[in-house]
């Protein structure tokens, strides 16, 4: 590893550290949020019970009751097709279960 890549490595690993201290607070551009999704809403624009939905979704039905009840948040391409269905829910009867 280059020195330059090596010492750029570990002001970032410092800089970590001190964040989670407290010491320093991140750039504002470098903070990401993302908003909370009402999967309950987007399942009942739907239609669709709970085990249905998930079959459809392309997930188990217990992941859909902690989304429901806020103790996990939808992430990566579940999130991405519940924004979609959110949008417009009766795309879910286009997708093929197989």
């Amino acid at each position: 590893m280059k020195d330059e890549l090596f010492a750029d490595l570990l002001a970032s690993a410092e800089e970590m550290v001190r964040i989670e201290k407290g010491e320093q607070t991140p750039k504002p551009e470098h903070v990401h949020t993302f908003s909370e999704i009402d999967v309950k809403a987007i399942r009942e624009a739907t239609g669709l019970k709970q085990q249905d939905f998930a079959v459809a979704v392309g997930v188990s039905y217990d992941l859909v009751k902690s989304w429901e009840t806020k103790r996990r948040q939808p992430t990566g391409a579940a999130r991405k097709l519940l924004i979609l269905l959110q949008a417009n829910p009766f795309i879910i009867n286009q997708i093929k279960v197989a």
